[in-house]
């Protein structure tokens, strides 16, 4: 194991904590730090405790995530999400350590017809998206060690997410109406954490860099993901309200929100699988999982 430890911000946010289990499970030594430990817009004292820790890694999974918030409070979604990771990524040039970062492909404008690839133009809607848009920049610009996974849609049975607000309104109400004219991919926290082990074990032992997309196999719609997860939780066992063919469709325009998401965020993971060595699981593998954990927790 090595002396220097993997240093994880977020860690109590879904990715944060599906990658702290799966370091430990690695053996790698480990310190988490959360936003009770340190506020991360606060760059010069974040700057300061990193120095001191000399950590080999330094893992980015905190971000500013409040999509909408970000329109009236562009100046933190900012600090947080674009000159953050790039302290990060000068501060782990100046030791020599390695950055993983996390993005989103809120980057993209929607408007393509083929999933995007790495090297496609980012062209953001939203406050959020221009902000992980210049993370991903600041960071590639650094000349440190990276890596930068650009995901969508994640899942997991600890934190806040879609899943969990479908089967809280389906537990409330007998019918919901949700978008269907905006596509992507859920991707499960612990697939994406066993994904970031892999390529850190690649980084270290030969020198894998850069950018990847980072999703599942399959895609789906808001309405369609709603209506998979309805239909399963009722096959475990839940007690709902609304069924799946309770869950109406409606378009974007029906549901107005302050940031435009773009319409189609499906992205190309090719690359990464290649680099890996490892093939794309379907979306649906990893919503079942947490669809069982959470039924499991359920009986407890």
């Amino acid at each position: 194991m090595a002396a220097e430890p993997v240093l994880v911000l977020g860690a109590t946010g879904q990715l944060g904590h599906a990658l702290c289990q799966a370091l430990i499970a690695s053996g790698r030594s480990v310190v988490a730090w959360t936003r009770a430990d340190i506020d991360v817009s606060q760059l010069s004292a974040l700057r300061e405790r990193i120095a001191q820790l000399k950590p080999r890694w330094i893992i980015n999974a905190a971000a500013y995530t409040a999509v909408d918030q970000a329109e009236t409070e562009p100046a933190l979604a900012q600090v947080v999400n674009a000159q953050m990771p790039g302290m990060l990524a000068d501060q782990a040039k100046t030791t020599g350590a390695a950055l993983m970062h996390f993005s989103s492909d809120y980057v993209f404008n929607g408007r393509s017809t083929r999933p995007y690839l790495e090297s496609d133009a980012t062209d953001p809607l939203s406050v959020y998206g221009h902000s992980k848009r210049d993370g991903d920049a600041a960071v590639q610009a650094s000349g440190a060690r990276h890596l930068i996974f650009r995901t969508s849609w994640v899942v997991s049975s600890h934190g806040q997410n879609f899943l969990k607000t479908m089967l809280r309104l389906a537990s409330e109400r007998e019918t919901l109406n949700v978008v269907s004219d905006q596509s992507g991919v859920p991707t499960a926290a612990t697939w994406l954490a066993d994904v970031a082990l892999n390529a850190m074990t690649m980084a270290d032992s030969a020198g894998l860099n850069g950018l990847f997309h980072a999703t599942p196999s399959g895609h789906t719609t808001w309405h369609g993901y709603a209506q998979y997860v309805l239909s399963q939780a009722a096959a475990k066992g839940w007690a709902l309200k609304a069924s799946a063919a309770q869950v109406h469709p409606i378009a974007t325009t029906q549901y107005p929100l302050p940031a435009k998401r773009p319409a189609y965020g499906l992205l190309d993971s090719g690359l990464l699988a290649n680099a890996l060595g490892m093939p794309l699981p379907d979306w649906k593998t990893g919503v079942d999982q947490v669809l069982d954990r959470l039924s499991a927790d359920m009986r407890t």
